[in-house]
């Protein structure tokens, strides 16, 4: 409701500028601050002060006067305060936001046509998923659950790095020791075994005497020519190894959740002939240079030339990426990547690249992260291999299955919780902790994870939230299920109303947070919803002998429970029946 309600607002305001005679560009439509009371602010009159030649609150008296409101269906009146034009809404917006919102789908907006895909994580398949690169997935995952929220058909890839200098060390490291060469592995899963003989291969290249070094890199060469040359032996060699990787990564990403609908390869394109044209291609610009036994391009924005094709005839990664991004073009209409800001000048370079081959770099982007960090001391490392993710999501539920036993100790256990349900509810708890702290985060900034925030009840976190989703499901269990059709008028007090408009503003959030492709809007809006259902729940007694009244207000909670269950979905958080 509150989208149509504000196509009313910007048509009676557009109306009431074009009869004033003055210019209908900005319509300064917002949020109203805190201390003005509307469900939509107007802040034109301070763009329109010096046209008209009056104080914004005079502009805005006047814009006030020439609004019209008839004919509306949920516009119902305007007002000023101060500088600000003030939209207020009909019972017709409270009483549609209440229906709309008990339905399951409720926030989803229509269908765009547009195919999307979502490129994140991509780590390079060397061993286990680390955990200053789990904000990739977890930032990932909530663009494509945002973007396919807000009407587009959506894709998730992962794109494999299996054509690079690692892999080939990799495959000869693998096919070089022996499991006696070897430590234990640290957890019993594809990706801790076959990661011990990359980490050797390693240390030989680094420590071995130096005929045997030069042997080794002989054969790793051998490995990245035949792969550029498209043996299948070579092929199937490198492919054994990181598909087993992939393997023990894509169940330690099942987890947060992240799952892919592709993992596509980068030899893929070496294969079928896309890299090959690609540098004849490249070959052929004005910006190509043969320096220093390579073949670049001078990218005149750039301090640093884009190597592309080594002396030798192999291809960079870079060189691929291009080729591949040219077939997400042609498949997609848009394609988004998250990216480590680390790789902030790869991907400048790469965009200024397509751009030089004609390709439509608008239909481009890509997000930065900074990583993320661990209180010094609060996790071991081992043998200065760092934390992994699944040490975090480990160590997340346990935490979380302390905090909720001490919680059942501390009050009269439910018969019916069982051992499963506990185990169930730390599952949810601990890893939507982990979740909804990296992603309530603006991307850009740094940050520290620390176990006290993320896993506190009573702060603004994801237990936070989700107790508001069980506490939703505990009241509507209760009372034995959904209400049918309810007077909505009965829900008149502040707190009734202040929750229906948080609930109708959830689809102009996803919206808002889809366009700029920014999963962490929806982590604030979910902190704001529940401080709002909080203060709804003290106030007023849902269950009472007022049967009309008990109707309408389970309705409410109804309403309220799609809303925030929704909202945890798009952020990839589970929103536990009980807690």
């Amino acid at each position: 409701m509150f989208l149509s309600f504000r196509e009313e607002a910007a048509e009676a305001l557009t109306e009431a500028l074009t009869a004033l005679s003055l210019p209908t560009g900005d319509l300064g439509l917002e949020e109203p601050p805190e201390d003005v009371e509307a469900i939509l602010a107007s802040s034109v009159a301070f763009r329109l002060a010096g046209e008209a030649g009056k104080a914004p609150p005079e502009v805005a008296g006047e814009l006030a006067e020439a609004i019209g409101v008839e004919g509306y269906e949920y516009l119902a009146g305007v007002e000023t305060q101060g500088p600000y034009v003030n939209f207020h809404a009909s019972d017709a917006y409270y009483g549609e936001t209440l229906e709309t919102a008990r339905e399951g789908s409720y926030g989803r907006l229509e269908p765009t046509g547009k195919e999307v895909v979502v490129e994140h994580t991509s780590a390079n398949p060397t061993g286990p998923v680390h955990v200053g690169r789990a904000r990739n997935p977890i930032i990932g995952d909530s663009i494509a659950r945002l973007l396919d929220f807000a009407g587009n058909d959506v894709e998730r890839h992962y794109y494999v790095n299996d054509a690079g200098r690692q892999m080939a060390v990799f495959t000869w490291a693998y096919e070089t020791f022996e499991e006696g060469d070897l430590p234990e592995p640290d957890r019993e899963k594809a990706d801790y075994d076959l990661v011990r003989y990359y980490r050797k291969g390693n240390r030989v290249l680094e420590e071995a005497p130096e005929e045997e070094v030069e042997a080794a890199e002989a054969e790793i060469q051998s490995i990245m020519q035949g792969l550029e040359e498209g043996d299948e032996a070579t092929y199937e060699r490198v492919e054994h190894v990181v598909d087993t990787v992939l393997g023990g990564m894509r169940e330690s990403l099942s987890r947060l959740p992240a799952e892919f609908d592709e993992f596509v390869k980068e030899t893929r394109f070496i294969r079928d002939g896309s890299v090959e044209d690609l540098v004849t291609r490249l070959k052929a610009l004005d910006e190509a240079v043969y320096e220093e036994d390579a073949w670049q391009l001078d990218l005149p924005d750039f301090e640093k030339n884009l190597v592309f094709l080594r002396s030798d005839g192999t291809s960079l990664y870079t060189t691929r990426d291009l080729a591949h991004h040219e077939w997400k073009f042609d498949e997609y209409d848009h394609a988004v990547t998250v990216l480590g800001e680390d790789h902030k000048l790869q991907a400048q370079q790469l965009a200024a690249a397509l751009d030089l081959l004609g390709n439509d770099t608008d239909r481009l982007d890509s997000m930065f992260y900074s990583y993320v960090n661990l209180p010094e001391g609060k996790m071991s490392t081992r043998a200065g291999t760092g934390v992994d993710l699944d040490d975090l999501l480990d160590e997340a539920v346990s935490r979380a299955r302390e905090e909720v036993e001490t919680r059942l100790d501390d009050r009269i256990r439910d018969d019916d919780l069982t051992e499963d349900d506990i185990e169930r509810i730390a599952r949810q708890v601990g890893i939507g902790a982990v979740r909804y702290d990296i992603v309530s985060k603006q991307p850009s900034k740094a940050i520290t994870f620390e176990w006290d925030r993320a896993l506190n009840f009573e702060a603004q976190s994801a237990p936070y939230v989700q107790y508001v989703h069980a506490r939703t499901c505990g009241i509507l269990g209760e009372a034995d299920g959904e209400p049918g059709t309810v007077d909505p008028a009965l829900l008149d007090s502040p707190e009734e109303r202040d929750l229906i408009e948080v609930i109708a503003r959830f689809p102009a959030v996803i919206e808002s947070a889809a366009e700029d492709r920014q999963p962490h809007q929806v982590a604030t809006y979910t902190r704001e919803f529940a401080e709002t259902f909080n203060a709804f729940y003290r106030e007023c007694q849902v269950l009472s002998e007022d049967e009309a009244l008990t109707e309408a207000r389970l309705a409410l909670v109804a309403a309220s429970r799609h809303t925030i269950a929704n909202a945890l979905s798009v952020l990839g958080v589970e929103a536990p029946e009980s807690m």
